[in-house]
């Protein structure tokens, strides 16, 4: 749960004027932990809030500029021959396809079944 500043430094406060943890968790519903972590923070940095510093995001197999370029280059391929060049899974280059909004292998004209074969 996130707490905003003015919160988090009447906490820290109610504990600094002499409260046990225990009033602390009665009046203020956080726990000692919380409490020294909003402390450290303050003493570290001078706010009890650290701002945030963007979405963390991790390295991805699948550059999405190459993908681009395979795909307008080889629209025929399978998922799993894409995927073989990025050295993953077919599932990886299906996810990062949809990702991208790309889809393959469309259907110029719809199959009708003949209806004499039933």
């Amino acid at each position: 749960m996130a707490y905003d500043e003015k919160f988090r430094r009447r906490a820290v406060e109610y504990k600094d004027n002499g409260h046990t943890f225990k009033q602390l968790k009665d009046t203020f519903g956080i726990s000692s932990s919380t409490y020294y972590g909003w402390r450290r923070n303050k003493e570290s940095s001078g706010i009890y809030v650290l701002p945030t510093v963007g979405k963390a995001t991790r390295k991805r197999k699948v550059d999405p500029e190459e993908l681009i370029k395979i795909v307008e280059d080889k629209p025929d391929l399978f998922l799993y021959e894409i995927a073989e060049k990025f050295n993953c899974s077919a599932v990886a280059i299906h996810k990062r396809l949809k990702q991208m909004n790309i889809t393959l292998k469309k259907r110029l004209l719809p199959i009708q079944k003949n209806p004499n074969q039933l």
